[in-house]
């Protein structure tokens, strides 16, 4: 990639980079549903078995994963008078939205016909989901190239993403409630539709709000072949690869039984913690012990997000992504010893995890950045689009990874929907939700301090791809 002099130097305002953040603010608010709420849809809502839910994670996850560095290729590809990756977003917007609204459309079937529905709507909307966001992605190493922008970039980004995953963790369990009362499937479908439509909205304004201010190179008539070649020989993506199953595959676990978590295990996951409104009135909100337990550690990532650029500057980016996932992973790992009715010992070491790992998505995608870098000044070649969908390649198989192992662990120890569990079963849980996705960010960690591009290297790239963009302008 080149940069035009006058596109470079163009400062970012702050619309462009809350521009930018909406788009994962619209991300989000489907990742996050599924992430915490579908994996439930599906067994005590929908009726599906856990491992039928597990097998299903395995095949629809694998099968989109392979679609991201085609996606990304393709993306690479483009070339519009908008840009390479902002179409995208104004195309897919509404599909987007619609098909995710699909998943939760209920369709009066039997078994088999539930299932190859579930396939079906599960399968189109991830499809989607890579062809919005590989783009989106790649688009934050064309804004611009400047590392002090992209790290701004970053840190607004996911402070859309998770503020988007506070409003699904905060406000799902109570319109759910509000929309359907005891019937979930009416409350699933209309709170569904409501952040379809937000989800569209803050997509196109992302695309409306952003710029590309680093222009494709002339004269690279490079196959995609070429380019997965050069590819599995950047180092730094490779490492960052593996740690990005790890990382996905944690989320996914964890994310998948939390809602079990507190149902079958804490109790008291229906006891009511504060409420808008007055029972009974239009607009009577009332928030339960786990919508609370969700939404404060969303808060207390939020608040992490917000101290990524300081923690990246002072500790440099990659040791401070390795020192808050190790202590993430023990953490997590010591929500297995608490007992049931030692609540508020919960909440205390839930905003402890979360604050941790709220710099560490930011800290991740800049590293990305430095790694599409890396690629142009090693081989000659900068391919965003394929350094980022292979990035959410690595994310796709650890969400394959983590939601295969909930579906299979919970139908193995005896899981049954909506009954008293046994102790087999709770351990079950417990060890989804506390000991698997400990371990897997323990391994995160220790694969991140291999990575070879520390602060000093990074600078002394970037000030020489800076020569060699100016010599070819």
């Amino acid at each position: 990639m080149s940069t035009t002099p006058s596109k470079a130097n163009d400062e970012l305002g702050l619309t462009e980079k809350i521009g930018y953040g909406a788009g994962d603010f619209a991300s989000n608010l489907y990742f996050q549903f599924f992430n915490l709420f579908l994996f439930y849809y599906y067994t005590d809502v929908f009726g599906l078995a856990p491992v039928s839910v597990g097998t299903m994670y395995l095949i629809a996850n694998f099968w989109n994963a392979v679609n991201d560095p085609m996606m990304g290729a393709l993306a690479d590809r483009v070339q519009t008078k908008q840009g390479k990756y902002r179409p995208f977003l104004l195309w897919c917007a509404l599909p987007y939205g619609l098909l995710g609204y699909a998943i939760f459309a209920n369709p009066d079937l039997g078994e088999v016909g539930k299932l190859a529905y579930a396939y079906t709507t599960f399968i189109a909307f991830k499809m989607i989901y890579t062809a919005i966001n590989v783009p989106y992605s790649a688009l934050m190493g064309v804004i611009s190239p400047k590392e002090k922008d992209r790290m701004s970039l970053a840190t607004y980004r996911f402070l859309g993403a998770f503020g988007g995953g506070f409003l699904i963790s905060l406000l799902v369990r109570p319109l759910v409630k509000f929309f359907g009362g005891d019937d979930e499937v009416v409350g699933f479908q209309a709170t569904m539709a409501v952040f379809g439509v937000l989800s569209i909205v803050f997509f196109l304004l992302t695309y409306v709000t952003t710029r590309e201010r680093v222009a494709p190179q002339l004269n690279q008539n490079v196959s995609v072949m070429e380019d997965l070649r050069l590819l599995v020989r950047n180092v730094p993506w490779i490492i960052m690869l593996a740690a990005a199953v790890c990382t996905l595959a944690s989320v996914a676990v964890r994310g998948a039984v939390s809602i079990h978590y507190f149902k079958y295990y804490v109790g008291n996951s229906d006891k009511t913690v504060f409420s808008l409104g007055q029972a009974g009135s239009a607009f009577f909100l009332n928030f339960d012990v786990t919508t609370v337990f969700l939404s404060s550690g969303m808060l207390a990532f939020i608040l992490g997000v917000s101290f990524s650029g300081v923690l990246g500057r002072l500790l440099g980016k990659r040791n401070a992504l390795a020192i808050l996932t190790l202590a993430n992973g023990l953490a997590i790992i010591g929500f297995f010893f608490i007992p049931p009715e030692k609540t508020a010992l919960m909440f205390g070491v839930n905003l402890l995890a979360n604050l941790l790992a709220g710099p560490t998505p930011a800290l991740v995608w800049a590293l990305y950045t430095d790694v599409a870098d890396y690629g142009e000044w090693k081989f000659g070649r900068r391919a965003t689009g394929l350094v980022f969908s292979g990035a959410m390649f690595a994310q796709k198989m650890g969400l394959t990874i983590g939601g295969t192992i909930s579906g299979w662990v919970l139908g193995l120890s005896g899981f049954v929907a909506n009954e008293e569990q046994s102790p087999e079963s709770l351990m079950g849980i417990r060890i989804m939700f506390c000991l698997i996705p400990g371990a897997l960010a323990l391994l995160n960690g220790v694969i991140i301090i291999f990575y070879p591009l520390n602060t000093a290297k990074t600078e002394e790239m970037h000030r020489q791809l800076q020569r060699m963009r100016e010599e070819a302008a």
